[in-house]
Order: structure tokens, then C-alpha cells, then sequence
């Protein structure tokens, strides 16, 4: 790497840093409340150190060592087995650094979905009448979480709850492991779309991303797996040209607007995958297969037209109104920071080259930034995005791959400690 290289990646990394300083010290120097307890996270700042925290630093440290090791060595299916098993273990071990409460609070919470769900007596009257609870002056309105998102969020703690599996603990160990597939899938499509020596570059990087402190403890990390999945099989049906899996990917992809109104803006990362495997053919069985998704639930009573006014207008008579949009737009970028550490500001210069020589990682992951500026100048993304971008940062993770080989170490080395940090030094809010 030459000199001047080197320069860009340090001069990108400080610029990260000068973002997250810049969005902590601005509320404090200003005396703005921009409704947070320590911004720019959800969080508030709780050191707390203990015995529960070593079993966290031996796990980090030793999928540091042998991640490089086995994405070289391990069969293709091996590398997915153990993507999918260290990004488990390292979310679980990051989470029970409080015990059983670090999977189990969150979900405990009156304004997260469980709360909501065990209330729900049919699902059916549930969808059919889900708009007419959303506004905050309803009767018996719908909690924070299940009024910011279609009912498909909600269905899916109701199915939790008719399966019996109600404890907050195990509610979070099922959110993990769904979450926990989202890197396998990233996996399938970089080989998809690119090769089996991309996969294997990419696997540490994705399964250390600090984004592993939020993937075990709120809805998001279910909704990453699904994103994942759906551009995954796009990204099939456009390499092998079999209608089916097109039809498949549709029925995922328009799920996912479902679970999450933000999530419509996948539909750019779809495009992405489309112009890197060179063809349009897979598109219209992908939005049949979006249609019978749409038509299923609008057939049940909800639509999502009618929904969506009526949720920014709650949204703008709660909290958002009271985030400065002015401080937000660029405050969300240095919250987004947390999750993919300063490795991959680093990593940006060399990821502009690697985009114009169209390698497909980095074609990916432009993909999901213009999602992300998207997401923040639309207003609609004031705090929260450490969680609410998940499904677009996971996309991104990977970017410090492009980086020279010596540098890989000590760079995957910060992943796991950033992780920690945050992990142990503030107490985020899922």
C-alpha cells in the first residue's frame, strides 16, 4: 500500500472520529437535549466491570485467532457453519455479560413487541384493525415498537407466544439464532456474486462487526436475517435463472416490508445485486412474488398505503418532533459509526477503487450507504439507527477486507475490542 493510500485511510478513519466526537461534545456544548441520554447512542453511560465480562474477552479473542484461520483452511459449507456459530456465540457472550438480563430486559419492556403480543387474542382482528391502533390518542393504542412497524413484526412474537415460548430469555435466544443466519446469507451472495475466495475474505469481518452488541436484544436483528435472506435468493435467481427461486426471493423481500416500513428502501440493494449479476430477467417473478405477499395482507385488512401516514403522523406528534433534525442528519452517521468501527472509514478509499474495478463487496456495500444517506436525510431515521440500520449495515462490515493483509490483524483486533467497549461502558437501550 502506498504512501499516499496510507493517508487516505487514516485521513477517512479520523474523519469517522471527528463525526463521533463532534456528535458527542456538540449536545454538550450547546445544552441541546436531543433526546438521548448519551448521544449520539440510545444508551446511557454505565461503566460496569465483572467476572461475567472475562468469558466475553476470551470468546473475542479467540474467534480473533482462528476466524482468519478457518475462513482459509474450511470447506465452503464449513465456513458457513462456523460463520453462523461465531456470530452466535460472540452475540450471546456480549449479551451475558449481564447474565440472563442482558438477552431477557429488553423484551421485558411494556414498549417492545412481546408486551403487545400476549395481548393479542386473534390474529386476524389484529391485522384487520392493526391502523386504527397506531395513533397515540387510540383506544387502547399499540405500544412504541409495535406502532412504528407493520403488523408482520408483530406476528411474529404472536407466533413465539402460540408456541409457548414466552420467556424474555428465550424469546432473545430465538432472536439470536434467526439473526445469526443474516451473515450466512451476506456469505452465499458475495460467492454468488462474486467468489468463494471473497466469501472467505469477508467471513471475519462480518461476524466480529461490533454491530453484534445489538443483534441479540431487539427486533432488528430478525429483520437483518430476513433482508439477507431475500437478496441472497435474487441474487441466485439472477446468476442461475430459475424462476422459482425469483418467485422465493419475492415472497422474502416483500415480507420484509412488512416487518419494517425502512425496509422498502431495499429495494435499492436489489438493484445493486440485479446490475452486478448483469441481468433483469429474475425481476418480474421477484415482484410477483412481492405481490402475493402484498395481496395477502391487504386481503386480511391491512394496508400498508393507509398505514404509513398515519404512523408519521404519530411519529412526528411523539418523540421525533422534539430530535432536531439539524443535529440528527449527520449525528445518525456517527451513531452508525459505533456499529462498523473506524476500520471501516478506513477502508473507504480503497473500497472507491475497489467499486470502479466492480468487485462486488464493494458494489454491495455502495449499495447500502446510499441506503443509509437515503435513511438519514429523509428525517424518518432520528437516533436509533445503531439498531434501525442493521439490515443495511451488515452490507458493509466487511469493506476493511479491502484492506492490505498486514493490516488485518491489528484492524479485526479493534472490531472485538470496540465491541467490548461498548458492550461494558454504556448500557444501550435493547
Amino acid at each position: 500500500m502506498s504512501l499516499s493510500s496510507t493517508r487516505a485511510a487514516v485521513a477517512s478513519a479520523a474523519l469517522g472520529l471527528g463525526l463521533v466526537a463532534a456528535a458527542i461534545a456538540v449536545p454538550r456544548w450547546t445544552d441541546e437535549d436531543v433526546r438521548v441520554h448519551w448521544p449520539p447512542l440510545h444508551a446511557d453511560w454505565d461503566p460496569r466491570l465483572g467476572v461475567l465480562t472475562l468469558p466475553a474477552i476470551a470468546v473475542g479473542l479467540a474467534l480473533w485467532l482462528v476466524l482468519p484461520r478457518i475462513a482459509a483452511r474450511t470447506s465452503w459449507r464449513g465456513l458457513l457453519a462456523y460463520a453462523f456459530a461465531g456470530t452466535w456465540i460472540w452475540t450471546m457472550a456480549l449479551a451475558m455479560t449481564e447474565g440472563t438480563d442482558g438477552l431477557a430486559r429488553v423484551f421485558e419492556r411494556p414498549g417492545e413487541y412481546v408486551y403487545d403480543a400476549q395481548r393479542v387474542d386473534s390474529i386476524g382482528t389484529m391485522v384487520r384493525t392493526f391502523v386504527d391502533h397506531i395513533p397515540i390518542d387510540s383506544a387502547d393504542n399499540w405500544h412504541t415498537h409495535v406502532a412504528g412497524h407493520p403488523p408482520g413484526a408483530l406476528l411474529f412474537f404472536v407466533l413465539l407466544d402460540r408456541m409457548g415460548i414466552t420467556d424474555p430469555f428465550w424469546i432473545g435466544a430465538v432472536v439470536v439464532t434467526i439473526g445469526s443466519t443474516a451473515v450466512v446469507a451476506v456469505l452465499v451472495t458475495l460467492k454468488t456474486l462474486g467468489s468463494v475466495r471473497l466469501g472467505r475474505r469477508a467471513m471475519p469481518w462480518i461476524v466480529l462487526a461490533p454491530t453484534a452488541v445489538w443483534m441479540g436484544v431487539n427486533g432488528d436483528a430478525l429483520f437483518t436475517a430476513v433482508a439477507a435472506w431475500g437478496l441472497a435468493l435474487l441474487a441466485i435467481a439472477a446468476v442461475s435463472r430459475r424462476p422459482a427461486v425469483g418467485v422465493a426471493a419475492g415472497l422474502v423481500l416483500g415480507l420484509c416490508v412488512y416487518l419494517s416500513y425502512g425496509l422498502v428502501l431495499l429495494g435499492l440493494l436489489a438493484v445493486a445485486v440485479l446490475i452486478i449479476a448483469k441481468t433483469w430477467k429474475p425481476l418480474p417473478w421477484a415482484l410477483a412474488g412481492s405481490a402475493v405477499v402484498v395481496a395477502a395482507f391487504t386481503a386480511a385488512g391491512f394496508a400498508w398505503w393507509e398505514a404509513y401516514p398515519v404512523l408519521r403522523e404519530r411519529y412526528y406528534d411523539g418523540i421525533a418532533s422534539e430530535r432536531a433534525y439539524s443535529y440528527w442528519v449527520w449525528a445518525d452517521i456517527a451513531a452508525w459509526t459505533f456499529t462498523v468501527g473506524l476500520v471501516v472509514w478506513a477502508a473507504f478509499p480503497r473500497a472507491i477503487r475497489a467499486f470502479r474495478d466492480r468487485d462486488p463487496l464493494a458494489q454491495l456495500a455502495a449499495a447500502a450507504l446510499l441506503t443509509i444517506v437515503v435513511a438519514t436525510i429523509s428525517g424518518m431515521s432520528k437516533a436509533e439507527v445503531e439498531r434501525i440500520w442493521l439490515p443495511f449495515t451488515i452490507w458493509v462490515v466487511a469493506l476493511p477486507a479491502l484492506l492490505p493483509d498486514r493490516w488485518h490483524r491489528p484492524a479485526l483486533l479493534s472490531q472485538v475490542v470496540l465491541a467490548l467497549c461498548v458492550q461494558q461502558l454504556v448500557l444501550t437501550r435493547w
